[in-house]
């Protein structure tokens, strides 16, 4: 049989055109169609506003989730240009809402900085929504433009006069497009309060027009910040000790780039640093986090050699040392950002490490000399640091082997895998050795393992390092993971260049005792190894909680609902089994429901906001009950407690 010719030739090259692009590759522009990326819209349309505050002409924000789920972005700034565009032949607002990379940003005399990720802006916005209108009140007029899919419907036209400036986007994202349309309130209330933070000056409202009140009045919430950083480091150790009770801040210029820093030290022994670019939180870090660390580090430890305070220290002091129960968030506004890494979150510009170490350098060195009592506290805690650090070596050798097969080896109640390509493999921490014992049975031994842990692991919340390593649980984490300590740029920082599995899947019993085990050990993720969290290899499993069966009947429910919806079909005589836990199924029942990849439901755990999550964890696992209290109570209301 002779093989078909195909012929290739200029007819199959396809150009796309005006937004085309965005609609058939939305995630390379959005990140993703799922949450991520729906509230990623909302982002793009208020970063715009933000931008028109910084070069200071907008004050306030207005951000609205309608009852639809369409979003509302209103501002005070100038207005989007409506004259026309000599290149385009259409009006300034159609080329931003249509053209990719258009804008006010490319043009530095009209921004200095900006932020945003991509650059793509409320054009890639309008090209994913089936319903954008635009409202722009300029030069003493009301206009209006409305857009489907990213082309307009209808022309520019003047509906009035107006007193006042500024632009009001509304738009619906596209449902054809989006595998989740419904927006988040916490998400975005979480976003608008960063937003607040770095840059102090301006007020942001959220309105949720979904969620009315007994009196009908919406959902609201005023995000306002006078000292910035300040404020925010306030916020994130909010329900944490504090070492030296303030709050180091610096805002100015260095090298031409503005750099805002705040600073503050907690009796806790973890280290938290949130760095932005341009508003953009840099979960990777960067030059401008390189250039914070290496200014504290030899600021504080020649402050400490000249006044004399290291000699009874008796141990080695490293620079991560200095680091030790530190809170720090960075700011800096970088007119050229380059971006690199993963999740194309690491600032790359060379020039920024300089300026951000001499500046802190300054300001540290200042307050250090004007404050001598809280830099005595500093040294003292830097010194407690070392000894803890020193103390923890013995037992971090059973994680620090040189190869995962040698020197410690793997712990003996790992079940592991036949395969070895990580990308491939699961890992399931189960609670207790029956469930464990089940596991086994029921798991596909080609890349599938299982790790029963001993009870409830160790709080890391509270714990010193030393005890961390100490612990078997954890230490056996650690082996079975095959993750070290210590990166080329963090020797604190935990190493998965040999990590064994890209699922690692909690798998816990359905009740209050299997919640506190899944809490404690996400919070040990969260603390020691959130790379793992932030490359989405952690997981939460969800076992059903019922089995209904009637005649041959049979049908696995995860909640009442489910089970009534098999009762009305099938009638009262229906069996229903309750699962108290996973020892109370068989291996066949676990793999069925749980652990086949092709019946289960896998619940990846992310991280939308570092700041807002350590402020939940420092308040939920640590020992202050009274935020603890105060926070049952407000969402108890949404809670669904299975008494």
């Amino acid at each position: 049989m002779a093989e078909q010719q195909e012929e290739y030739s200029a007819s199959n090259i396809q150009v796309l055109e005006g937004l085309e692009a965005v609609r058939l590759r939305p995630a390379m522009y959005i990140g993703d169609i799922s949450e991520k990326g729906l509230h990623h819209l909302v982002y793009e349309v208020v970063d715009n506003s933000i931008d028109e505050a910084l070069a200071g002409f907008a004050k306030d924000i207005k951000v609205t989730i309608n009852s639809d789920n369409s979003i509302t972005v209103v501002d005070d700034g100038r207005g989007i240009p409506v004259d026309m565009h000599e290149k385009e032949h259409k009006s300034a607002l159609e080329v931003v809402l249509t053209v990719l990379h258009a804008g006010g940003k490319f043009d530095k005399g009209t921004y200095k900085v900006s932020g945003g990720l991509h650059g793509v802006g409320v054009s890639c916005v309008n090209a994913l929504s089936s319903y954008l209108r635009a409202e722009v009140h300029r030069n003493g007029k009301a206009y209006c433009q409305e857009y489907a899919y990213g082309k307009p419907t209808t022309e520019l036209t003047v509906i009035g006069e107006s007193s006042h400036t500024g632009t009001s986007i509304t738009f619906r994202p596209d449902a054809g497009i989006f595998t989740v349309t419904e927006y988040n309130y916490s998400t975005l209330a979480n976003r608008l309060r960063d937003l607040a933070y770095l840059n102090s000056g301006i007020t942001l409202h959220l309105t949720d027009m979904r969620q009315l009140d007994a009196e009908g009045k919406p959902r609201t919430e005023t995000f306002f910040s006078n000292s910035g950083l300040r404020e925010f480091v306030e916020y994130i150790d909010a329900n944490k000790e504090s070492l030296i009770n303030d709050v180091i801040d610096l805002n100015t210029e260095s090298q031409g780039i503005p750099v805002e820093v705040a600073f503050t030290y907690n009796t806790t022994s973890n280290e938290n640093i949130y760095s932005f670019v341009n508003n953009i939180n840099t979960i990777e870090g960067g030059t401008h986090l390189a250039g914070f660390r290496r200014a504290l580090t030899t600021t504080l430890k020649k402050y400490a050699d000249d006044n004399n305070l290291l000699k009874n220290a008796k141990v080695e002091i490293a620079g991560d040392d200095f680091r030790d129960g530190l809170t720090a968030v960075i700011s800096v506004k970088v007119m050229e950002p380059q971006f690199e890494g993963q999740t194309k979150t690491k600032l790359g510009n060379s020039e920024v490490a300089g300026a951000v170490s001499s500046a802190v350098s300054a300001a540290l060195a200042t307050y250090l000399e004007e404050h001598p009592a809280q830099a005595k506290v500093i040294v003292e805690k830097v010194i407690l640091a070392a000894r803890a650090r020193h103390a923890a070596l013995a037992a971090r050798q059973q994680v620090l082997r040189k190869t995962p097969l040698v020197g410690g080896g793997l712990p003996g109640k790992l079940t592991d895998c036949s395969s070895r390509t990580a990308e491939d493999c699961e890992l399931f921490l189960v609670e207790g050795d029956s469930a464990g014992g089940t596991a086994k049975q029921a798991r596909d031994r080609r890349f599938q393992a299982v790790l029963p842990l001993r009870g409830k692991i160790l709080n890391v919340e509270k714990a010193l390092e030393h005890r961390i390593f100490d612990n078997q649980e954890i230490a056996s984490l650690f082996r079975a993971l095959r993750v070290t300590i210590g990166t080329e740029e963090d020797p604190k920082a935990p190493n998965l260049s040999k990590l064994a599995y890209h699922k690692v899947i909690i798998m816990t019993d359905a009740d209050v005792d299997g919640a506190h085990i899944a809490t404690l050990l996400m919070t040990f993720f969260f603390r020691r190894m959130r790379p793992l969290i932030e490359q989405g290899f952690l997981y939460l499993a969800s076992p059903p909680l019922y089995k209904c069966k009637m005649g041959k009947n049979e049908e696995y429910c995860w909640n009442d609902m489910q089970v009534q919806q098999f009762i009305s079909r099938y009638g009262d005589r229906t069996t229903v089994q309750r699962y108290k836990g996973l020892g109370e199924m068989s291996d066949d029942e676990l793999r069925a429901t749980t652990m086949s990849p092709e019946g289960r439901i896998l619940k990846q755990v992310k991280i939308s906001d570092a700041a807002e999550a350590d402020r939940i964890f420092s308040m939920l696992m640590g020992e202050d009950v009274a935020p603890r209290r105060d926070f049952i109570e407000s969402n108890a209301t949404y809670a669904n407690i299975d008494a």
